[in-house]
């Protein structure tokens, strides 16, 4: 098969709706449909085909068939078409960033534009890696060498919090590997996968890649099928667990990219001033949705009160407000059940009676799902705002001592996703960094991310890991081939 005869005449895309599921290379209609609300609003502004048992089926027995053709090719084809698709996604990019905004809440001009964008990125720069055979021995009568070879049938369940970059970053290394790909987006955000998943099919053979939106019963039926031979999911720890289980019966693979309480280090010499506003976003970014979010920042005694002081006027001067308004720094919370578990947290918090500088009232009249910016001040330790992950704009500022003291706090969680130390003195802070708990540490920076730079979580926040060589090397099984001359 050459990249030309794949390719298939482009078709109108319209992103207004309706929308349909992705079987086989087809555009496949449903009985039934959901809606989709703008977090904004939480006004009804699409509906979403809702995928049935037998819809998924059909798009797993589709992609086990495409897959041995598929596989067959050489990674210089497969590399071709999923460049295509890049260039092919790049000419909707406009339309994904509106949907995008539309259905996360995430402002467009800001939060939107970079995750489309960086999906886009990640695509085409992936699609240029390989995985070469590595010789091992090669003697006068021996020779052995270790082959990357791929699974199988790869179901991917994907976020509601990135949609677009957290599913393209399954789908490139999936199938530049040779698998093919069944995936089950969020409810709450199908759109732009579905979408994509539309796109695709004007590049791909029929069934490598497929697209079934619908409810939680689906991700579980692909994580139980025989013929599913990996699953990738990104999302809370609770629910990896039940995935992990789910695959247990097939010895499935997993890549678990999961929950994270992460700690942000200001250390006694940190040169702090300039560091506010990106500290600020670190943690309130896509309105703290995300599972790299600082979550906990501890801040040395010596300067905490200053600190407090000036992250709280930056935070006065930002604006939540609905996605599409281009003076918006900070959208909606995505849907009414992450909104609800922040209203529990905040009344907790008051409760307490823990000092809140700034936000800590969520205005429940709005019709959107909006959260005050908010900072709590020195907690205690074992609060909930400090031990949960709040997965919104709400922030502990916490005061230490010693080095000691703070590393051993840091690492008193259950998570080990991502964390940051600040300091002047970069080899003390390298230091710290070193004993921190965590599968990623930045040192006088953060949220850097490279499509060769490994990234996953330690403890509960996840297994394997995604990008870098290892994160290819996870789309396939490894397979030493050895023989005499």
């Amino acid at each position: 098969m050459t990249v030309a005869s794949a390719l298939k005449p482009a078709a109108k895309i319209d992103f207004d709706g309706p929308y349909a599921l992705t079987i086989n290379g087809r555009m496949v209609e449903t009985n039934k449909s959901f809606d989709v609300l703008n977090p904004a609003t939480n006004a009804v502004f699409a509906k979403a085909p809702e995928g049935t048992a037998e819809h998924m089926e059909a798009a797993i027995a589709a992609a086990k068939a495409a897959f041995p053709k598929w596989a067959a090719l050489s990674w210089d084809e497969r590399g071709a078409l999923v460049e295509a698709y890049a260039d092919a996604l790049e000419a909707h990019k406009e339309e994904l960033i509106t949907l995008l905004t539309m259905e996360q809440g995430k402002p467009r001009h800001s939060m939107a534009k970079g995750e489309v964008e960086a999906a886009i990125f990640w695509v085409r720069e992936v699609a240029k890696r390989r995985l070469p055979i590595e010789m091992l021995e090669d003697t006068a009568d021996h020779v052995v060498e270790v082959h990357h070879t791929p699974l199988g049938v790869v179901g991917a369940i994907t976020p509601w919090n990135f949609p677009v970059l957290l599913g393209l970053w399954k789908v490139a290394p999936c199938l530049v590997t040779g698998n093919t790909m069944v995936m089950k987006p969020s409810p709450y955000t199908p759109l732009c996968t579905l979408r994509f998943g539309e796109i695709a099919q004007t590049v791909f053979p029929a069934g490598v890649f497929s697209v079934v939106s619908g409810g939680n019963d689906l991700g579980q039926q692909l994580t139980e099928h025989a013929d599913i031979a990996k699953i990738s999911f990104t999302g809370s720890t609770a629910t990896g667990k039940r995935v992990m289980a789910s695959g247990a019966g097939t010895l499935k693979r997993v890549t678990l990219e999961l929950g994270g309480n992460d700690a942000a280090i200001v250390l006694a010499d940190a040169d702090w001033e300039p560091l506010i506003p990106t500290l600020f976003w670190a943690a309130f970014g896509n309105s703290g949705q995300w599972c790299i979010a600082s979550k906990r920042l501890y801040v040395h005694r010596d300067i905490h009160a200053a600190f407090v002081e000036a992250f709280v006027a930056f935070g006065r001067q930002q604006t939540v407000g609905d996605g599409m308004d281009p003076n918006t720094d900070l959208g909606p919370i995505q849907n009414r059940m992450q909104y609800d578990k922040l209203k529990d947290l905040f009344a907790d918090t008051k409760a307490q009676g823990y000092k809140v500088p700034l936000g800590g009232t969520i205005d429940e009249s709005l019709a959107g799902n909006f959260v005050p910016v908010t900072i709590v001040d020195n907690p205690p330790e074992d609060s909930r705002i400090v031990q949960e992950e709040p997965f919104g704009p709400i922030l502990p500022i916490i005061a230490f001592d010693t080095v000691d003291e703070v590393v051993e706090k840091a690492n008193a969680t259950i998570y080990g996703l991502a964390g940051s130390v600040w300091g002047r003195d970069r080899e003390a802070a390298i230091a710290v960094a070193k004993r921190l708990e965590t599968g990623t540490v930045w040192v006088n920076e953060i949220h850097i991310h490279g499509i060769d730079i490994p990234f996953g979580g330690h403890k509960q926040s996840g297994m394997g890991v995604e990008n870098g060589h290892e994160g290819l090397a996870e789309f396939t099984n490894t397979k030493t081939l050895m023989f005499h001359k």
